[in-house]
């Protein structure tokens, strides 16, 4: 029998909590779970006011994965949902995860938290860009880092802060806070930056998605800051072979990446850095550190 917990007044059946999900390092969900109960604060806080959409692998990286926007069958009638656009032709409603007890449920599907660059209550218009740096072997996680230290350089010419995290994968995630902005506007000046970065560094940087340009590159993809993408949220758990973390990370670790070991994070290791850094992409949710779009 399922034990029953009670969550800011909601019960919840918590599921297998024994269950190993991650059998390289003996994982369970019942700590998964721990993990985001731990961590809420920070998570919730990136989470809020977005239209989730889930990564479910409900056995693990190694079993079934499957992607769905769709409020799931049997989501409870306390957990918030927001009518956001999908077509031309229809609307859909997707999962708000505003509270511990939302955020309790969800986990317990065993899912990766995926989120757009703006809020339900202005669909389409972008409060951050984000550009997604993925590196093609045998380029790591070392070559993200010199890009992503001109792509620093190059935002702040334009009076824009960059904050930076892994992506929980390989890579590295750059985001900006912005004023409500046009997706497609903010689209069309993240390619600008990624070709910018590939003439700035030919031999490593790619704006092209092209496989076969792909080896020894780092491919800055720009494509998740239109409207219908979405990005890994910040300390959400990632369904590898480890309980990697999409974990924030300060400039000087960048600047000091010596090995792609050195930006790998787990579960284990995110409460720490909380109690040290804080939250490193707090000035994300800060009204105001949010620039203008540069024009161009």
């Amino acid at each position: 029998m399922s034990p029953i917990t009670e969550v800011e007044g909601r019960r919840l059946a918590l599921t297998h909590l024994d269950k190993v999900l991650y059998p390289a390092t003996g994982t369970t969900k019942g700590e998964v779970l721990h993990y985001c109960a731990s961590t809420a604060g920070a998570l919730l806080a990136h989470l809020h006011g977005r239209p989730v959409s889930f990564l479910r692998y409900p056995d693990g990286p190694g079993g079934q994965l499957f992607f769905t926007k769709n409020v799931p069958p049997g989501t409870p009638s306390w957990v918030h949902t927001a009518e956001v656009p999908r077509s031309r032709s229809r609307d859909a409603r997707q999962v708000l995860v505003q509270d511990l007890s939302s955020l309790m449920w969800a986990a317990n599907l065993v899912v990766e938290f995926h989120t757009p660059q703006w809020q339900a209550d202005a669909p389409a218009l972008a409060d951050r860009l984000v550009l997604d740096l993925d590196p093609g072997a045998p380029a790591t996680a070392v070559e993200c880092c010199t890009v992503a230290l001109w792509l620093r350089e190059r935002l702040s010419a334009d009076g824009l802060t960059a904050y930076a995290k892994t992506s929980g994968s390989k890579g590295l995630h750059l985001l900006t806070p912005l004023e409500p902005t046009p997706s497609d506007d903010v689209s069309a000046y993240a390619r600008t930056l990624a070709v910018e970065a590939e003439a700035a560094l030919p031999d490593l940087a790619l704006h092209r998605m092209k496989r076969a340009l792909r080896p020894g590159k780092v491919f800055v993809d720009h494509s998740q800051n239109a409207a219908a993408k979405t990005t890994a949220a910040p300390y959400t758990v990632r369904a590898r072979t480890e309980p990697t973390v999409s974990t924030p990370v300060t400039w000087e670790e960048i600047a000091g990446c010596a090995a792609p070991a050195d930006l790998v994070f787990r579960i284990d290791d995110i409460g720490p850095r909380l109690q040290r850094y804080g939250d490193l992409l707090g000035p994300l949710i800060n009204l105001n550190r949010a620039r203008p779009l540069p024009r161009t």
